[in-house]
């Protein structure tokens, strides 16, 4: 029987403000999976939680803002030979409110959404969902595939896509 403990539920949300979205460079935790790199705001679900319930709590707890409403974009399907395999619930939203405050898990910045896509510490396979979340793709599923930190393989509902040239 295959073993279920290397798979896990987690969501992630673009805070968007001005042409900017709020990015958390992943800095402060031990042995983290996004060590240094740029993300969005999110995390693992909880027993019991839909894919909101995470939504909500996670952007609360990391940014202290309350969001108002969002947009469900797509499942993405991270595969990786070091980490096992994540189903990763991927939002949007302009609609929140609140004071941010620091997060315990890195630095917190609006980046220019432009410019974060050629942005060296933001994983490869980002850079596809981020272009496909821009240009308001209707709900989409995406398998990204990873050895070590390279992006050897991407599907986009159900079809191969390039790997190559993401920046």
């Amino acid at each position: 029987m295959m073993s279920r403990l290397n798979m896990r539920n987690t969501t992630l949300c673009y805070l968007e403000r001005d042409g900017r979205y709020l990015m958390l460079h992943r800095t402060m935790k031990e042995n983290d999976l996004n060590k240094d790199k740029w993300i969005g705001i999110g995390g693992k679900f909880e027993e019991g939680e839909s894919p909101e319930d995470c939504l909500r709590r996670e952007v609360f707890k990391e940014t202290g803002l309350t969001l108002d409403s969002w947009r469900y974009c797509g499942i993405v399907t991270f595969v990786s030979d070091g980490w096992g395999t994540e189903y990763m619930h991927l939002y949007h939203t302009g609609a929140f409110h609140g004071t941010l405050r620091d997060c315990d898990e890195g630095e917190l910045e609006w980046l220019d959404k432009k410019a974060l896509l050629s942005m060296p510490d933001l994983w490869e396979g980002d850079r596809i969902f981020l272009r496909l979340m821009d240009d308001r793709v209707p709900f989409f599923s995406l398998k990204l595939r990873y050895e070590g930190d390279r992006l050897t393989e991407a599907v986009l509902n159900g079809k191969q896509i390039s790997t190559g040239n993401m920046q």
